[in-house]
């Protein structure tokens, strides 16, 4: 292929795969630089990346015979494409800060080149707000991600972390030095890929004055959660969001809705779509009238506060012309879970539920149990992380349109 790749391996023990990297890309034609990094080389040593590649290895800013003979700006454009693996979160945050206090990061930050990046790192690290903030940035930037992969981690945990294999990062490689800058994500097996996903989240806000609204402890974190989990299966995800303290995750596109009433509009005006999952805790009243100015303390407190009904989400878009093929809702209930679920699954007309007991820590904790409902009978999760079970729950979608 007579291509030249800028490896840089970033400080992890996923460095090891780099190595075999190097081998795979050379047995396609394509030559291999390496940066490593500081933190690389508690993993793999300058020697043995150099032997693979036939060529110097540079890991110094300040090393003077490497500026003299190549440059830190010569180097980060020297190849047809700059590849980071591992790329750790902190190599992914300082790249999309801009900031440059090292070899890696330096030259990440003079190059004219197209980046691809495999993210290695603790599943916890990868789900972070933080993360996701950065690697949001770096996609905007028109940079690549290929991985990570889920399973079992060196620290002993399970989930999305893993490095991509050497063999599906060359191939992403490949992918990109042929001119294919349109690449979903580089990210394996998308079995969701060309469906459309409609997800809501977080609570919703009726105000009584300017001053008050009506809500509930929802955080947006199961909905959050799920939309990221359809995204990373390839479905084109949005998520029309209530008032949440949350960044949503890089694949979706974003609707924030303060009412019931506007996220049952940016529900409307996002159809059609195949998959509808109603996770937000939508209030089911609002007061009648609002006030337009604070009402005031008054002795005695307020006598009552007429409400009247706000319309039905779920029902609404479970009889709609342009219904989604699959619709799921929530059922968040403190008492007879399952049998306030089964009395939802036929007033609503959807095709799952999923019912979960909020009388503990469920609304605004990190761990959910879950059970789908279906006219099939009922299928329960353990209890798990809200991102474990949006995994479990977005693999079922996923056997459903398979």
């Amino acid at each position: 292929m007579n291509k030249r790749v800028l490896l840089i391996i970033g400080g992890g023990i996923a460095a090891y795969k780099s190595l075999f990297l190097i081998r795979v890309l050379a047995r396609r034609g394509i030559a291999s630089r390496v940066i490593l990094t500081k933190g690389g080389s508690e993993f793999v040593t300058a020697l043995s990346a150099g032997g693979l590649s036939g060529e110097k290895v540079f890991t110094d800013l300040f090393d003077l015979t490497d500026e003299a003979e190549m440059g830190h700006i010569e180097l980060s454009r020297s190849a047809d494409l700059v590849a980071v693996a591992p790329a750790t979160a902190d190599i992914l945050a300082k790249a999309a800060h801009g900031i440059a206090n090292d070899l890696a990061t330096t030259t990440l930050q003079a190059t004219d080149k197209r980046v691809l990046f495999a993210p290695s790192m603790n599943v916890r690290m990868w789900e972070s707000a933080a993360t996701q903030r950065n690697v949001k940035t770096l996609k905007a930037d028109g940079q690549f991600f290929v991985g990570p992969d889920e399973g079992d981690m060196a620290c002993g945990e399970f989930g999305f972390g893993r490095m991509a294999e050497p063999e599906q990062i060359a191939n992403a490689i490949e992918k990109i030095l042929k001119g294919d800058t349109t690449i979903d994500g580089l990210r394996g097996p998308k079995p969701l890929k060309g469906k459309r996903a409609l997800v809501t989240a977080g609570p919703t806000r009726e105000p009584i004055d300017p001053v008050r609204y009506l809500s509930n402890h929802s955080s947006g974190k199961q909905g959050y959660a799920i939309a990221a989990a359809l995204g990373r299966l390839g479905a084109d995800v949005t998520l029309v969001s209530g008032p949440v303290a949350i960044d949503a995750p890089a694949c979706a596109n974003l609707v924030k809705v303060e009412t019931t009433q506007e996220m049952l509009t940016a529900c409307e005006s996002a159809l059609p779509s195949d998959i509808f999952v109603s996770v937000a805790a939508v209030a089911d009243w609002r007061p009648e009238g609002r006030s337009d100015k604070k009402i005031k303390k008054a002795k005695g407190g307020i006598s009552s506060l007429a409400l009247t009904e706000n319309p039905d989400i779920l029902a609404t878009l479970s009889t709609a012309k342009n219904r989604p093929e699959l619709v799921i809702g929530f059922a968040a209930e403190t008492n007879d879970v399952l049998d306030h679920a089964r009395a939802k699954l036929s007033k609503k007309g959807c095709d799952w539920i999923v019912a979960n007991d909020v009388s503990g820590d469920v609304m605004g904790g990190d761990h959910n149990s879950l059970i789908i409902v279906t006219d099939k009978g009922e299928e329960t999760f353990p209890r798990l992380t809200k991102q474990d079970a949006a995994r479990r729950l977005a693999g079922k979608i996923s056997e459903h349109f398979t």
